[in-house]
């Protein structure tokens, strides 16, 4: 019987100590309003075959003139500076080898989007297209260590500006950073289930990075919406953020999950619809 005992003890102990870890922040952010309810159009609202690609500042223009929340990505570059763009290397949109941390702004400018005139802007030229209009959920790539020095650099833009924004990342050290250097501003964890990457990169899907970080939202991939260290973080409060819904079906499969849905391809009409059927009820 005293067996028994400590098994249900170490049982309970552990469980204890995973909610510690999972545990998002308990703080209700003032900025939830911002995404509550929301689309967000995932790297602006693109169609690359009207010559819009995705992150370019027309993309960006037309969310913004829709009146839709935009998400969008940043990176350092090789010079300091701080470039919109999507993926760790440049070959699928620009068709060339590198990745934009060994280009400068001056090398990165040179390039053109999915063959179209555009080219990667700078975070300058995104928030300066967007003027306020809409909110930003800005996304943080990191490379390396170079966490803390992106953050500086976007913030020096961003703390400037007149606009709302939220940040998000894969990264805990963004957030690590923005919880010590900028504790105003609403933080998001970005996950997924990750597998095959090892260990640390599948603990990350986990979210237990959160004893680090304490985000403020969470925003996972909605193929994985039932998953289970996802859903503890909602019965903490956690505002809970959904990507990327590409079609009506899967909102109505998993939307239920979420309170703000990022999507691309599919008509912005086809979201909204979804969500004034869903937040009128």
């Amino acid at each position: 019987m005293e067996i028994l005992w400590i098994l249900l003890a170490v049982i309970a102990g552990a469980i204890l100590i995973l909610l510690f870890l999972v545990m998002p922040g308990l703080r209700r952010h003032p900025d939830r309003k911002l995404m509550d309810g929301k689309a967000v159009a995932h790297r602006g609202l693109h169609d690359v075959s009207q010559g819009v690609p995705e992150n370019s500042l027309s993309a960006f223009k037309r969310a913004a003139e829709a009146g839709l929340m935009i998400e969008n990505d940043v990176h350092l570059t090789k010079d300091g500076r701080v470039a919109v763009f999507h993926d760790d290397t440049l070959d699928r949109m620009c068709g060339v080898p590198g990745k934009p941390e060994e280009m400068t702004l001056e090398e990165l400018k040179k390039l053109r989007l999915a063959g179209t005139d555009e080219t990667i802007p700078t975070l300058e030229e995104c928030l300066e297209a967007v003027g306020g209009r809409v909110p930003l959920l800005i996304e943080f790539k990191v490379s390396g260590k170079n966490a803390p020095e992106l953050c500086e650099a976007a913030e020096k833009i961003l703390g400037g500006y007149k606009g709302d924004y939220v940040i998000q990342s894969f990264y805990p050290g963004v957030l690590i950073w923005y919880r010590k250097n900028r504790p105003e501003r609403m933080r998001g964890q970005l996950a997924t289930v990750i597998k095959g990457y090892g260990i640390p990169k599948r603990l990350l899907g986990t979210l237990v990075s959160n004893v680090a970080t304490r985000p403020d939202f969470i925003s996972y991939d909605h193929t994985h919406a039932k998953y289970f260290f996802r859903r503890i973080t909602a019965l903490f409060g956690a505002h809970q953020a959904g990507w990327t819904f590409r079609s009506i079906g899967e909102l109505r499969e998993k939307g239920k999950y979420f309170r703000t849905f990022i999507f691309e391809n599919m008509p912005p009409e086809e979201t909204e619809a979804y969500i004034k059927e869903r937040f009128e009820k």
